[in-house]
This record gives structure tokens, sequence and C-alpha cells, in this order.
């Protein structure tokens, strides 16, 4: 199909969207994703904002607000006065009786987003939404309904997750995941922001793909001079986003921080008993759903350490803007507004190392492009092992089903790495003391993953996969 070119990328969900607009029947298109995704922009511009009906949800307000909104927006549409609906019953009958008018339209658009917003303790929002689709929406052929929301689990749990009478009621969820290298680079260029790709890298590796936070980059400012203005700057923009991030996707916001702060003081991961250890809370469930929600709303990942499957999960934070505010902001107390740029160099290196682990495990489709094993089904895993003696630790293995295992090594420097012998050696004892621990028969690869490549000399042929910058910038 022909996208449309205000929208950078998501050209899956454009596919989706539009197989949902062709379709004979009636559609209920979720669209969930965590705060400052895109959601909303990528639902005004494929429609071209043309909507039969178009209404936001209104944060912490009652709900007598949200249907004085409701009714607000009704009466644009429609042209036609209406009493404040009574409740949600009533406002959803309003909109059926007006959506009757233009049933013999192609199709009928109407957008309701941040739907979690409206659904305030005892309104009786959702069963009320149940109503109207069950009882005539989904009866109605060229309806396409589309929601949006930003808190997540709430779009997750009762709505996609309702056990009730909207149980699987919803024909298209489309998960909005946030930007690749690639579809940054693309929207930086959209910001008239012409940068080299390390540059790029480093701006993902603070901001990830959060389309609003890149949007925040001013062309006429460095990379560096825009981190101080965005976070240690007099009106530090992304100094505050912290805290009402949390607010506005969980309930309990203070334990989702509890956890993720927790995680982040420990880089390597943590598994789920850790953690309640840790925090010294009752086993009783809560933990699971709470590291659950934060995968979904992207500020963790959870892998099983190699040759534990179905045990050991770990849980990692690989949120690229939480994991720097944390390091580097939360604490920060200073005065000085160019605390970024004039920050020890060895502190940025520390962190960009890790920071850079991170990236490559967002683009693991990249990777196993670049290693000409896209087709071949892999498992991702990591191996850590310690004795008396000895111990090693890396951090990510792809593990083939072609009966072959890539140990990949990730280097994060300004300059081509320096393969140097003593390296070299250190990396072929850790492949040894692997597959002598694991008792693995798969032929296991060396593979370097680099931020500047790898400098030709002596050593290099002793790496079997290698893997650049430009590789992971791929689509």
């Amino acid at each position: 199909m022909a996208y449309n070119h205000s929208i950078i990328g998501r050209h899956y969900e454009q596919d989706i969207l539009q197989a949902c607009v062709n379709s004979p029947r009636a559609e209920f298109i979720a669209v969930y994703g965590r705060r400052r995704i895109g959601k909303t922009y990528l639902v005004k511009h494929f429609f071209d904002e043309k909507f039969d009906f178009y209404t936001t949800g209104i944060y912490k307000v009652s709900r007598v607000e949200q249907l004085r909104q409701w009714q607000a927006q009704l009466y644009k549409y429609s042209g036609i006065k209406r009493s404040r609906p009574k409740d949600w019953f009533e406002a959803f009958a309003q909109l059926q009786e007006y959506l009757e008018t233009k049933k013999e339209q192609k199709y009928l658009t109407v957008f309701i987003d941040e739907l979690p917003w409206m659904d305030t303790p005892k309104s009786g929002f959702i069963r009320a939404l149940e109503v109207f689709w069950n009882s005539w929406a989904a009866d109605c052929k060229n309806l396409k309904l589309v929601v949006c929301g930003s808190a997540t689990t709430w779009m997750t749990n009762k709505l996609l997750g309702d056990k009730g009478g909207l149980h699987n009621r919803v024909t298209r969820p489309i998960r909005l995941a946030p930007f690749s290298l690639n579809e940054t680079e693309e929207y930086l260029k959209s910001l008239n922001i012409e940068w080299e790709r390390s540059e790029i890298l480093d701006a993902y590796m603070i901001l990830g793909g959060t389309p609003f936070y890149l949007s925040l980059l001013r062309p006429e400012l460095s990379l560096y001079q825009n981190i101080d203005d965005l976070f240690f700057g007099m009106n530090a923009t992304l100094n505050a986003e912290y805290n009402f991030l949390f607010t506005s996707l969980f309930n309990d916001a203070t334990l989702y921080r509890r956890v993720v702060e927790t995680l982040a003081s420990k880089l390597k991961g943590m598994t789920r008993e850790e953690l309640i250890q840790t925090l010294k809370l009752t086993d009783n469930g809560l933990m699971t759903e709470v590291l659950e929600n934060l995968k979904k709303c992207d500020f963790l990942r959870c892998y099983q350490p190699f040759g534990k499957k179905g045990k050991g999960m770990i849980f990692q934070l690989s949120d690229m803007y939480t994991l720097f505010y944390l390091r580097f902001v939360k604490n920060y107390h200073g005065l000085n507004e160019e605390a970024w740029s004039k920050m020890e160099e060895s502190r940025r290196n520390a962190w960009a190392g890790y920071a850079f682990e991170q990236v490559c495990i967002h683009h693991i489709k990249q990777i196993k492009q670049a290693l000409g094993i896209s087709g071949i089904a892999s498992d991702v895993c990591s191996w850590n092992y310690k004795d008396e003696q000895q111990g090693a630790q890396i951090d990510l293995i792809i593990d083939r089903s072609d009966k072959s295992i890539d140990l990949c090594e990730i280097k994060y420097s300004e300059k081509a790495y320096e393969l140097k012998k003593d390296y070299v050696e250190w990396m072929r004892e850790r492949r040894e003391l692997f597959k002598e621990k694991t008792g693995t028969r798969k032929s296991v690869r060396l593979t370097m993953i680099t931020s500047s490549g790898i400098k030709p000399g002596k050593y290099s042929s002793a790496i079997q996969g290698k893997v650049t910058l430009d590789d992971l910038f791929h689509e």
C-alpha cells in the first residue's frame, strides 16, 4: 500500500489500519503503548483527522467532567444540542443515535482517545462500552471504532483481558513500540537534524526511541547542548517527565518506581524472588503482575539464562530514558546547566558501555540480519558462571536451531576497536569454559558487535561474526 508520508515508519501498523478500513465488517481497533510513543499521532494522521466522532479522556477528572467533554464533542460533530448524559450508558446511546443518521456512508470512523481515563471509579464505563458494542456497533458493518490509551495495564487487563461481555471483542489490537534506530534517523531528518550515526546512537542511548522525547531536540544545538537543555537546564522538560510517566501509567506508581529503581541498581538484572526479597514484599502474586505490566510498557525485558528453560527468569531494566535519568539526573542537585557537556569522560563512557548493550538488545532483528541468520529460529539469552577458581559473564547469546551458537561481545568505542592478542585469548578461553560447563555440542562462534567497527589487524580474523553500527540502522 501507499503509506502516509507524514508518519515516520509504522508500516506494519498502517497495513493493519488499512486492512480494517477495507474490511467488510465492523472493526474494534485498540492501539496501546506507553506514554509519548505516538499513538494519537498515528491514528489522527492515518485517517487525516477525518472522523465521524472524536473525543478524548481527561486525566484525573470526575465522571461529570468526562461526560461534559463527551457532550461537547457530540454537539461539534452532530450539530444537535443534547442534554448532558447522566451516565455512560446514556452517552453511548446518544452516540449510537447520531451514528445511525450516517449509516449510509461507506464507512464510519469513531476515535476515542485516552480511553482508560474515562473509566473513573464506579463510573460503569466499561460495561456501557460493552453494551454499545455488543448490542449495536458490532452489527454496523461499516463502523471502524478506534480506541487508544497510554495506561497500558488498563488497556491490556480491562479491555483486551476483559472476562465479561468485552471478552475477545477487540478485533485488531495494535501495540505501538518505540522507534528503531532506522526510524529514529528518519524522524530526526524530518526535524532538520542531520547528525552522524554515532551521534544518533548517543541520542538513542539517552532518549530511546520515544518520538516525543526525540521531537524536543533542537537542530541548532549540538547533542550535548540538547541533553543539557532537556535534563539540566532551568526549564528542563525531561526532568519532571519521570514521575508523571509512572503516575499516568500505573495506579500504584510508588511500587512500580521502587521495582524499576531496584533493577537500576543491579544492571545485569534480578529474578522475581530476588526482587521480592530485596523490597521485603509478600510473595502473593503482586510482583508477577508488576513485572508483567512493566514489560508491556517497555520498561524492562525478561530472559532466561542459557540452558535453563522455564526457570530462573531474569528481569532487566532496558528503557533508555529511565536508565539515563536514574543514573545521572534523579539525584543531581547541582546548579550546573551544562552538567552533561562538562561531565567526566570516564563517567560517560562507563554508562555508554551498558547503554549500548541495551541498544543491541533492542535490535536483535538487525543483528540476526547482519549475521545472515534472519530465517533461522533462535533463542536470545545470557550465561553466567562462577566457582571458587573462575567465572564468566556473557550478556548476549544467540542460540540457533542450525546447531550453532553466537557468543556476542558488545563494545562501545568512539574509534574502531583494536583486537589485541591478550583480548582474543581471553575470548577463546571464555568460549572453551562455556562449552565445558554447558556441555553444548553445537558449534560456538565468537561474534563482536561494535559501535565503530573493528580495526583491521593480525587478530581480527579470530572473530567469526561481525556486526557494525550501520548494521543496527537497517530496517
